[in-house]
């Protein structure tokens, strides 16, 4: 008689693993001791997690779930909540948690120190026109701006805007929320800025960006760059458009808060996934 082996995990099931680990860490078993008890923070979280992995609705993955025993077992889901009370969760869970998780997600991966920074759009019309218009949604556009890790292309930090504000703006709010996760900056033109570079330096980061090259003097600057290290800059614009193909291109959301959510959602799910 042949001995019962267990069967092997899929990815899926170890991404839902790893998610629910994750949220343990980083949040209480329940958001109030006065809480109904029938679903706990880590469930709500997971479930959001997939259900961006899985690029699909709200209704659609629970009915998934349905056939997944193994995933619910993974989680001690007993019984599946209704679509409108995964939504409700996900408007419950502040920006605070989302930022804890990311924080989590990036300790999972053996990260270099070298960070490229790098900024894309991501359609804000794909909700509703009608509503767009309404709202007087002028700017169409969120400008996500993501701090990636060279060597294993997790998302370190990222900043969202839903304005037409210059990248050299941006990146000091991510320099000083981050100088110990990073020794050498990578950043094209668009960071030139003797601010930043004078920021980082005094932060222990190494600036590398690019001049603008307007003189003989700023061509000189840029012909000395270390280009072998200069070139890891391209994986910032590899996870944009990683992210974009696996996670949509535009944010589902109405509200701009819900927006900046979908985004931090989708670079958490991201790093899980390179952690795999």
């Amino acid at each position: 008689m042949s001995r019962w082996r267990p069967l092997p995990k899929s990815r899926l099931l170890r991404f839902v693993e790893e998610a629910f680990q994750l949220a343990q860490r980083a949040v209480a078993r329940y958001s109030s001791k006065f809480s109904k008890k029938r679903y706990t923070l880590h469930q709500y979280i997971v479930l959001l997690c997939l259900k961006v992995r899985k690029d699909t609705t709200y209704r659609t993955l629970l009915d998934e779930l349905i056939e997944m025993p193994r995933i619910r077992s993974a989680i001690n889901l007993t019984e599946l909540p209704a679509p409108s009370t995964l939504c409700k969760a996900f408007d419950r869970l502040d920006m605070a948690v989302w930022r804890v998780l990311l924080n989590l997600s990036v300790s999972l991966l053996p990260t270099n120190g070298v960070a490229g920074i790098d900024a894309s759009g991501f359609d804000r019309t794909h909700a509703s026109k009608h509503y767009t218009k309404r709202a007087k949604l002028t700017i169409q556009q969120l400008k996500v701006t993501l701090l990636v890790d060279t060597r294993t292309n997790a998302i370190v930090d990222l900043h969202i805007t839903t304005t037409r504000k210059h990248d050299t703006q941006i990146a000091p709010s991510l320099i000083n929320r981050n100088t110990a996760k990073i020794d050498v900056l990578l950043g094209d033109k668009g960071y030139d800025d003797q601010q930043i570079r004078a920021m980082a330096r005094q932060n222990g980061i190494r600036p590398l960006i690019k001049h603008r090259e307007f003189s003989s003097l700023q061509k000189a600057w840029n012909a000395r760059l270390d280009t072998e290290l200069y070139g890891q800059r391209s994986q910032s614009e590899t996870v944009n458009s990683r992210l974009k193909r696996k996670y949509d291109s535009f944010v589902r959301s109405r509200c701009w808060w819900k927006q900046f959510r979908e985004q931090i959602l989708a670079c958490i799910v991201h790093n899980l996934d390179r952690a795999l």
